[in-house]
């Protein structure tokens, strides 16, 4: 660090990355120079201002400003964003990060550190990586163009153990790469592909298919033709495929579940949710309907602290649920069972309006798996919104086009009408409604001066709903409000105009 480098230090979770960054960053501090100090400081009041504010974005705002951040999925995007730009630059000398950092975005320093070669994993505890793993971590040291070299370091508790980790991981080759395809879930998608898209017409051609693959060259024929059959008996089963002799096609139910690119499996289940239905339909029947799907991982899985939370809310709700549940007899069953209450709920809390920071606090869920549980969801429930219009199920369609909004955009049925003007989010609408104006009709009649005075709108936003819900705009008074705004210089203006996340994401949706 004192000659100009920086260094990557990969944890074995989030909470040590977490921790270790704010250990470094305490040793960091009086390294830096009063320009760096100044830069820190800024990129600091940048992650601040982003999303909402909870704990994680207060301890990660404080790390930064000390020179060292942390990195992991449970970020927003934009914090990740900002982050990896601050790293590249120079300005956060020390970046601690989960793994996955390794394999998704390329950030090299000129000193890798890998603290543990262990990783948890549901179901078995701490298990070794793979050496494919400690290669994209150790192959991120050394910066092209800047260094001659670069430094990886993996940490050892022992003699014995330094032995091992030299044999098995520093001198060792990586595993053999394998084909997507080997795994059942993207084979069965991919066949039922090749046969709605009238590609392939008989098993001899999808095996023509298969095997012109990366998947056919590193399997033998035998056993792809034995998987292959069983996925063709189950999807014609399932009624997706059906035979014509030997000539296969793909059912009207077959292609629609091919054209929403999701598990013909994860179909599976929302139709016989959809047909079976629960006792008490309610949000949560659906919620936890689209969470039983294999397309919704990976869920968010209970903790010691939450268990006993997620267990009484399901005996209270068990009647809104339109599956059968696995019970407490294995394990590993049952914890998945309440992983997808659990992320139901986390669901069903984000729709009633329940802020981040209490997500993070009540559920231990973090920014960024919130966003992606939103995205799956909202992906999902469209997809059972067409699997019920292809089934003929017109009362199931209009809930679940109605719940589909309230997760895109996290907000209760009253602010459904508000987060449809373009540019209103979920905050946003909460303003507006809070504010009194709980319908586009008030919106219509409202005062431009008083709407451009509530927080996070502004002249040029309060204009453009204005307008987009038929009211009339005074071009003079207009003009005079924004040029008013514009002298202003605080980061408050700049803030305001910024589109919500929610809004400004929305096309990464589909």
């Amino acid at each position: 660090i004192d000659d100009g480098g920086q260094a990557l230090i990969f944890m074995e979770s989030r909470r040590r990355a977490e921790s270790t960054a704010r250990a470094t960053a305490s040793a960091l501090k009086k390294r830096l120079s009063k320009r760096q100090e100044t830069e820190l400081h800024r990129i600091s009041a940048e992650i601040s201002a982003h999303g909402e504010k909870t704990r994680l974005t207060d301890d990660l705002a404080e790390t930064v400003s000390k020179g060292a951040a942390f990195h992991h999925a449970g970020l927003n995007r934009e914090h990740r964003r900002i982050i990896e730009t601050a790293f590249k630059q120079g300005y956060i000398k020390i970046l601690c990060a989960t793994p996955t950092l390794a394999a998704g975005v390329n950030l090299p320093a000129r000193t890798v550190v890998i603290g543990n070669y262990k990783r948890f994993m549901a179901g078995y505890g701490m298990q070794p990586i793979k050496v494919m793993e400690y290669k994209q971590m150790s192959g991120r040291a050394g910066r092209p163009q800047y260094d001659k070299e670069g430094i990886a370091i993996l940490i050892a508790s022992s003699e014995d153990e330094q032995d091992y980790l030299m044999e098995d991981y520093i001198l060792s080759n990586p595993e053999r790469i394998d084909s997507r395809l080997a795994q059942e879930s993207a084979l069965r998608g991919h066949t039922l592909a090749a046969i709605s898209s009238d590609y392939a017409h008989s098993e001899n051609s999808l095996l023509d298919f298969f095997g012109s693959t990366f998947y056919g060259y590193n399997y033998p024929t035998a056993g792809i033709k034995l998987i292959l059959g069983s996925i063709l008996r189950y999807l014609s089963r399932e009624g997706m495929l059906e035979y014509d002799g030997d000539r296969l096609k793909a059912t009207d139910f077959g292609r629609r579940v091919s054209e929403l690119y999701i598990d013909p499996l994860t179909a599976v289940v929302l139709r016989d949710g959809l047909k079976q239905g629960a006792l008490d339909v309610t949000d949560f029947t659906w919620l936890h309907l689209i969470c039983h799907t294999p397309d919704m991982r990976p869920i968010l899985r209970p903790r010691r602290n939450d268990m006993e939370l997620v267990e009484t809310y399901l005996e209270e709700h068990r009647d809104e649920i339109a599956i059968h549940l696995t019970e407490g007899y294995d394990y590993i069953d049952y914890e998945e069972s309440l992983g997808e209450v659990k992320t139901a709920m986390v669901l069903e809390a984000w729709i009633n309006e329940v802020s981040e920071n209490d997500l993070l606090e009540r559920y231990n869920v973090q920014p960024g798996d919130r966003y992606s549980a939103v995205t799956n969801g909202e992906w999902l429930l469209y997809s059972a919104h067409e699997l019920a219009k292809t089934l003929g199920m017109p009362e199931s369609r209009r809930h679940l086009i109605e719940l589909r909004t309230r997760v895109k955009h996290g907000v209760s049925k009253n602010l459904l009408p508000l987060v449809r003007i373009k540019g209103i989010g979920r905050v946003r609408a909460q303003i507006l409604y809070n504010s009194g104006y709980t319908t586009h009709e008030k919106l219509k009649r409202a005062d431009l001066r008083q709407l451009t005075a509530l927080p996070l709108i502004g002249p040029k936003l309060a204009k453009t709903i204005k307008e987009q819900v038929g009211g009339l705009v005074d071009e003079q008074e207009w003009k005079r409000l924004d040029s008013i705004v514009a002298e202003q210089s605080s980061l408050s203006s700049f803030i305001e105009e910024k589109p919500e996340e929610d809004e400004k994401h929305e096309e990464d949706y589909f």
